[in-house]
């Protein structure tokens, strides 16, 4: 969505087949699994099905014209990135045209892969951006630790987990163990941020609001702030993931080639084999790579036509 979208009740607009909007509804949220980048405008739009007109129909076209034009976008998970438990926490103060209630988001992270993430309404009215962030703060909280409860059993355990902000009010209202006149009007379910900080179960950062990660999760962003979170959540697209595969084979190629140099010099054997071992272990290449290798023993495929690797690579680098 861009900047500065209100999608509000709209009262006075055409209304449109509530049965058709909520299908619509049910088939986005099920995309949200999966496609992160699409949370936000989803739960936007699922609060008016009661309701729906043509203004908040248009709004949801429009997602999915956005989910066909990046069809090939997909999460990235790479290996051997560490399970540090960290997490982002972010709100947009009064951000619902309905009821002036703010939204809260954050995501969660193993290591560099992105394995949780939430976009909701806030169930009270915030009367300051610092009770708002100190609310999303708690329920981010609430995510971390259940997160650190489920890895303990499989033998992880983690201390100080840190969560970052951009609210430096709300991180020292969570660190002040005494009750002030200026935040006795926050509901007591929120306060218990406040123990496991003492506890130092969870520790608040800083962070500077450019490069909030959850700022995706809470309101509307121009295309290029857009873009740039995007990249940060390890989201990668078709050319990439074509340009790593021939490079993986191009190593292949190599390692094969080594292989057959050390048949043909008995003397440099040792040698041109210790290389062959070392390549092997410091890339981890994927099964796609290896069927390629095995197709260029038996037909001695041409990987360059193949996998169309000087364009690919023409690309990469003029980008």
């Amino acid at each position: 969505m861009a900047p500065g979208t209100k999608i509000g009740v709209d009262p006075s607009g055409k209304a449109v087949d509530d049965r058709t909007y909520r299908g619509m509804i049910g088939s986005l949220m099920y995309f949200t699994s999966s496609r992160p980048d699409i949370m936000f405008s989803a739960c936007l739009c699922a609060r008016y099905q009661a309701s729906p007109k043509e203004s908040h129909f248009s709004a949801v076209k429009r997602i999915f014209r956005y989910l066909k034009g990046t069809a090939d976008l997909d999460m990235w998970y790479p290996k051997d990135t560490g399970f540090e438990l960290t997490a982002y926490s972010d709100a947009d103060h009064a951000g619902c045209m309905l009821d002036r209630k703010s939204t809260s988001g954050h995501i969660q992270f193993l290591g560099d892969k992105l394995v949780s993430w939430a976009s909701k309404k806030q169930l009270c009215v915030s009367t300051s951006t610092a009770k708002a962030e100190y609310v999303a703060a708690a329920s981010c909280c609430s995510q971390v630790l259940w997160m650190g409860t489920q890895l303990r059993d499989y033998g992880f355990k983690y201390d100080k987990i840190p969560i970052y902000c951009d609210s430096k009010s709300a991180i020292a209202i969570s660190a002040n163990p005494v009750q002030h006149t200026k935040t006795k009007h926050i509901d007591v379910r929120y306060h218990f941020i406040k123990g496991n900080v003492e506890k130092c179960t969870i520790e608040l950062y800083f962070v500077n609001t450019d490069y909030h990660l959850a700022d995706l999760f809470t309101k509307p962003l121009d295309e290029q702030r857009f873009n740039f979170l995007i990249s940060k959540l390890d989201f990668e697209g078709e050319l990439k993931r074509s340009y790593l595969l021939c490079l993986e084979a191009e190593f292949m190629r190599f390692k094969l080639g080594v292989r057959q140099l050390a048949l043909a010099n008995s003397c440099l054997k040792p040698h041109l084999l210790l290389i062959s071992f070392l390549t092997e272990k410091c890339f981890n290449f994927s099964e796609d790579a290896t069927h390629m290798l095995s197709r260029l023993h038996s037909e001695d495929v041409d990987i360059e036509q193949e996998g169309s690797l000087p364009h690919l690579r023409t690309s990469i680098m003029h980008n």
